[in-house]
């Protein structure tokens, strides 16, 4: 007896010894190549870089993977147990391998005769996703076993459940529970219900299979057992229990606001971000990047300068359908032009095609609707001509002389009617009102610009800018015009001349010849004649009033005095960053810059003197809070105070006198000056007020005559002003503040001497003091001192 005992302890002995190196040659076998582990622990996903206005809203996202890294105490607190119910209910008691799952899924994978169920913990998911293949083998589990076994040993279970709701793929695009929230909840994570949580949880074993827009039946199935488990396991009581199953899940998805609102200001921040940072941290970093941009402002700005190039391009007069279709064709063309009733509103624009046309109006078709065209709308439609401006020619008024059956052209939506005749209130109806199939509208005939324009808006006082846009459609074209187009600037960039006028013994008084001038180019063999824009002389001129009315010929003659030279070092000192010729043509403003580079030289008037860098992106954080960038304002000296000062007294003038006076409906100080050059190939607008500085250009991308008036009076001015009243109401009423050192006189307007008691017409001016005229006006024709200039020097400035 003793002796079969000894034998069965030896053979016992040796099987225990047999499967302990069975074990280790097993251990050994699958772990000689594991990867490292360690590198979980310091978790960074691919995440979603969230581009924020100055006031914390969503300008836009970049992502590669749509995922947004949240902690579990930010989570609604059932909804890390719910993944736990579909997925690991037993997770915080095993060392990170749970030996009686796997036991069934062994089972249940013999039955079937392959690998058809697993038995893998949350922790063994972290692991196959991060560190290991998706293949199905024994292998591949041993090693998966290993590695969880590790893993536990080395994180708490809160961090590696954190790990695991934010790796997780949940369909739809949507990668982490934050993710999941927002697309199919419109939702964040600390807001979710029972039954909204327990639906994400059942979607890791198959996101497609049970995905809720497209298989919104098997998502139900899946979310009842999750709910069955979470009840199971005392998580939740029978009354949430009963709640969650009864509630009716409303699936939405947050609204994206990227490209958007603002698409030109965030693509100039995308650009700086990969400049700085590059492409990969930009997409998978996760950066939380604020900015200076405010909604309101951009939304205003957006809005503005896309009606501004729409009424410009109606200028220009009708340059066609956009198709002539046979009627064969229509069919296809009404139902690839269907537009959800949502989207129908008042301004809406539609591609519609003509059924019929008449002298008074047009009938047209979009989609399953009918609708009126009026020839009052068409006024605009003459045929395009550069040489004549709107006024210049009579307005429309035969529709078929525009329109014939089988166009399709661009309408804009304007008013509905029921069949009864009454108009719908877009305010009141309901969308699934059957009549709505049934409605008959009204249109106008509309096309859309091809010349383009851009809008800046900054704060000076700080750098900030509120607002870009930087052409008619970011989806058409990204090409910023604000940012990248270098134009010339034309006569807006006059007050940097007259700025260092004021510097180099001029004043406001000073007087100089408006009349023919001609100057020979001899390197380049040519005569060069430049004229006002209205191609009149108008003889001894105030260097006020040449300002004001934006007298070429009185400018020429004063960069002339004074030598290019010192027109460029001030252009430079002033932030402008361009190629000026060293010729007379300068001072006309015949440098190209961009509209950007304008309002930061700009800023030294607005600001009294120094300039300031404007800033786009204020901060950016890791996605873990780490500062890694923050902007500080960059000021920089340019002009005296005194100087500042005369020049916004003058630019004041030029909106209450002169070509800025559209900028006078705010009703507020306002300082502004206008550009057109050559042609009218582009049009320029700078306005500014202590608290906001915005400059406005419009032009063709390709150097082309915008046609007769095309100014920056008519064409730039109109899109500022729309912008500044959206916005003026927010800042208080402010003007200029007078420095020490300048005084204020009243000024003879003829001679540029103190107003007399024969002064017929005279000006209130601002002078550096000690500069100011100190005779009298006595009459016409006497020679000035201390004023203007003298009647010797302003017959040699004629010849």
């Amino acid at each position: 007896m003793k002796k079969v005992y000894k034998v069965s302890l030896i053979v016992m002995l040796l099987i225990g010894i047999l499967g302990i190196s069975s074990m280790a040659g097993l251990y050994y076998w699958a772990s000689r190549d594991l990867p490292g582990f360690k590198n979980i622990t310091d978790y960074s996903p691919p995440l979603v870089t969230t581009v924020y206005t100055h006031d914390n809203k969503v300008l836009g996202y970049f992502y590669k993977e749509k995922r947004y890294l949240v902690r579990i105490d930010e989570m609604t607190p059932l909804l890390p147990k719910a993944f736990l119910a579909a997925e690991d209910a037993s997770f915080y008691e095993h060392d990170g391998v749970d030996f009686s799952a796997i036991s069934r899924a062994f089972v249940a994978n013999l039955r079937t005769g392959g690998i058809r169920q697993g038995g893998s913990t949350v922790t063994q998911q972290i692991i196959k996703r991060l560190l290991l293949t998706p293949e199905k083998s024994y292998k591949r589990k041993i090693k998966e076993a290993i590695l969880a076994f590790r893993l536990e040993h080395y994180l708490e279970k809160d961090e590696i459940l954190t790990i695991y709701l934010n790796q997780i793929y949940l369909g739809a695009g949507a990668y982490g529970v934050e993710a999941a929230a927002r697309i199919y909840f419109a939702k964040h994570v600390g807001d979710l219900s029972i039954a909204e949580s327990a639906l994400l949880a059942g979607l890791p074993q198959a996101p497609s299979r049970y995905d809720p827009y497209k298989h919104p039946e098997k998502a139900r199935a899946r979310q009842l057992y999750v709910l069955g488990q979470m009840y199971e396991q005392g998580w939740i009581g029978k009354d949430e229990y009963n709640n969650a199953v009864d509630e009716q899940l409303v699936y939405k998805s947050m609204e994206d606001p990227s490209w958007q609102s603002g698409p030109y200001y965030l693509e100039e921040v995308r650009r700086w971000l990969i400049d700085q940072y590059g492409e990969d941290t930009v997409y998978n970093g996760g950066l939380n990047v604020v900015t200076s941009c405010d909604l309101k402002h951009q939304k205003a700005a957006d809005l503005a300068v896309r009606n501004g190039l729409e009424s410009s391009t109606l200028r220009r007069g009708w340059r066609g359908p956009l198709a002539e279709l046979t009627p064969a064709e229509y069919a296809n063309f009404l139902t690839s032009e269907v537009i959800p009733f949502s989207d129908l509103r008042p301004d809406k624009w539609v591609k519609v095609l003509v059924t019929k046309v008449s002298k008074k109006e047009a009938l047209v078709k979009f989609g399953k609707y009918t609708a009126k065209m009026p020839v009052t709308s068409m006024k605009w439609c003459r045929e395009p001509n550069i040489r004549k401006a709107p006024e210049d020619v009579r307005p429309v008024k035969d529709a078929t002389k525009i329109l014939k059956v089988g166009n399709v052209v661009w309408a804009k939506l304007t008013k509905a009617f029921f069949k009864d005749g009454s108009e719908v209130n877009f305010n009141q109806v309901d969308p699934d009102t059957p009549e709505l199939g049934e409605l008959n509208w009204l249109v106008g005939l509309v096309q859309r610009p091809v010349v383009q324009g851009g809008l800046v808006s900054m704060d000076p006082r700080s750098g900030e800018v509120k607002a870009m846009v930087g052409g008619y459609s970011f989806h058409s074209s990204q090409f910023n015009r604000a940012t990248q187009a270098k134009r010339q600037p034309g006569s807006a960039f006059k007050p940097v001349v007259y700025s260092t006028a004021m510097d180099n013994g001029f004043t406001t008084a000073s007087i100089l010849m408006d009349a023919p001038f001609v100057y020979t180019d001899m390197v380049a063999g040519k005569l060069w004649k430049p004229q006002n824009f209205e191609g009149v002389f108008y003889g001894p001129t105030l260097l006020r009033t040449a300002l004001v009315k934006s007298r070429n010929l009185v400018t020429i003659r004063l960069a002339q005095k004074m030598g290019v030279k010192k027109i460029i070092e001030r252009a430079k000192v002033m932030g402008l960053d361009g190629d000026f010729p060293a010729d007379l043509s300068v001072a006309l403003g015949s440098g190209s810059v961009t509209l950007l580079n304008m309002v930061e030289a700009y800023s030294a008037f607005a600001r009294g003197g120094t300039r300031i860098k404007p800033r786009l992106v204020l901060s950016v954080n890791s996605p873990w809070g780490e500062q890694l960038y923050e902007s500080k304002p960059e000021v920089h000296d340019a002009i005296s105070p005194q100087t500042a000062y005369i020049m916004c007294s003058l630019l004041k003038e030029v909106v209450a006198h002169g070509t800025g006076w559209r900028a006078r409906a705010l009703g507020r100080p306002v300082a502004g000056k206008t550009g057109t050059t050559n042609n009218e190939q582009d049009a320029w607008y700078m306005g500014f007020s202590p608290y906001l500085l915005t400059g406005v250009f419009v032009g063709f991308d390709q150097l082309t005559p915008m046609g007769k008036y095309e100014t920056g009076s008519r064409a730039a001015s109109p899109i500022w002003v729309a912008y500044r009243k959206k916005v003026e109401k927010d800042y208080p009423y402010m003007d200029f503040p007078q420095p020490d050192g300048v005084v204020m006189a009243k000024v003879d307007a003829s001679s540029g001497l103190l107003a007399g008691p024969g002064s017929t017409k005279t000006f209130f001016l601002p002078f550096k003091e000690g500069t100011q005229p100190t005779k009298t006006a006595g009459g016409a024709g006497d020679d000035s001192e201390g004023g203007g200039s003298s009647s010797e020097d302003l017959f040699k400035q004629t010849f």
